[in-house]
């Protein structure tokens, strides 16, 4: 069991350098710190935290490594065993410098594992949730094949390209979610607040109010009793949606809906077809074996429909068949890109044809969803234009009537 030592030392040029590594013993402490090239003063086992520095993990909500911190791992990794460092000090090096906290103490483990004998591939292995398949297979072909560094430095233009398309799309929608949001956090509080006010004020004068603002009021009694409910039930289904939603059963009833939704059905088919294509090339291009690569890229599509495509195309290309023959027979692969595989197999390039197929679809979603956001804020607006511009009116219908009901 790997133990959290906090340390104090001096490098090379005589500076003090402080901080903290998980290890097995004081001693691995002592030999990793000699391998970073520090000469260690003090070390101290860190004690665990309490009261308020103690970390709190709710299933579901965990907080686990992003895609851009593996990344710069990988990149990173790639710079340094094509300079001639080994394994081991590169592994010191990135736990140490690296700034993502759950990062760093999985690679301290992962250096301690490979000191031991254990083998780069088999090491991250054993953290499946926090290190994708593909990069774990990559790793072990590149291992295998000799070619770590470029393995590594293959995963890392893998992993910016996911991470570019990712951040597109979320750059892209972030604007509408927010002004939704706040929009109709608005209408909660004219519903709650501003419409009791205005209501007092018309039951004082007497008279009939007209049958926008009565159904105005009876929508505000409503959501001051509803609301507390509604809240509540949002908030267990977020806790819910996220312990579940990769569970199997969940995946195979969504997953078929995300594909087949007006308008954003066809963004969704392309962003997981750039997303097969890029990682099927580049675990070929790594040597992964072509069945191994045709399970992952499924695995790692993000996609129930997709995984369970590839996996019947594993299948018939293990019983001797061609990739492009069963992948044209799956529906949900467009034509273009049975096509192009084709054609790949043909020539002997399947590498390049899947990059091309890859940059083809990341340029689809990049115009796509440009379109798709051009079209829904004016929408969006006009939308919300109409319904707090219908609770104004009907809110001061009344107060035109003010003059025949003092009278």
């Amino acid at each position: 069991m790997s133990l959290a030592f906090d340390y104090r030392g001096r490098d090379g040029s005589g500076k003090l350098v402080k901080g903290r590594l998980d290890a097995a013993s004081e001693g691995a402490v002592v030999q990793r710190l000699r391998g970073m090239g520090v000469s260690p003063i003090a070390i101290t086992e860190a004690k665990a935290g309490t009261g308020l520095q103690t970390e709190i993990k709710i299933p579901g909500f965990e907080k686990g490594v992003g895609l851009k911190d593996l990344a710069i791992m990988s990149r990173q990794a790639s710079t340094m065993l094509s300079s001639g460092l080994s394994l081991l000090r590169t592994l010191t090096i990135l736990a140490d410098q690296t700034e993502s906290k759950k990062l760093k103490g999985i690679l301290g483990k992962v250096r301690d594992e490979v000191e031991q004998g254990v083998s780069f591939s088999d090491a991250v292995g054993k953290y499946p949730v926090d290190f994708p398949p593909i990069m774990i297979n990559m790793i072990r072909a590149g291992e295998t094949g000799g070619f770590l560094d470029q393995a590594m430095d293959s995963i890392a233009t893998n992993f910016e390209k996911e991470h570019k398309l990712r951040s597109t799309i979320k750059s892209a929608m972030t604007y509408p979610v927010v002004v939704l949001f706040m929009s109709l956090a608005a209408v909660v509080i004219m519903l709650v607040f501003i419409v009791p006010i205005f209501q007092s004020m018309f039951e004082s004068l007497g008279g009939q109010l007209p049958l926008p603002t009565l159904m105005l009021v009876y929508l505000s009694h409503a959501m001051v009793y509803v609301g507390p409910v509604l809240a509540v039930v949002l908030i267990v289904g977020a806790f819910w949606w996220r312990a579940n939603k990769n569970t199997v059963r969940v995946r195979a009833f969504v997953d078929p809906m995300k594909l087949r939704l007006p308008v954003f059905g066809d963004l969704n088919k392309k962003i997981v077809m750039a997303r097969f294509s890029r990682n099927l090339s580049s675990m070929i291009g790594a040597g992964v074996p072509i069945l191994q690569a045709l399970q992952i890229a499924g695995q790692v599509s993000g996609n129930h429909v997709v995984q369970n495509a590839l996996g019947r195309v594993s299948e018939a290309v293990r019983k001797g068949d061609s990739i492009a023959g069963p992948l044209e027979r799956e529906k949900v692969f467009p034509s273009m890109v049975s096509q192009m595989i084709a054609v790949g197999e043909d020539a002997g390039s399947m590498e390049i044809m899947l990059e091309k197929i890859a940059v083809f679809y990341d340029n689809e979603v990049e115009t796509t969803t440009e379109a798709l956001t051009s079209l829904i804020e004016p929408l969006l607006i006009a939308f919300l234009g109409v319904v707090v511009g219908g609770m104004i009116v009907a809110l001061y219908l009344p107060i035109f009537q003010i003059s025949s009901l003092v009278k």
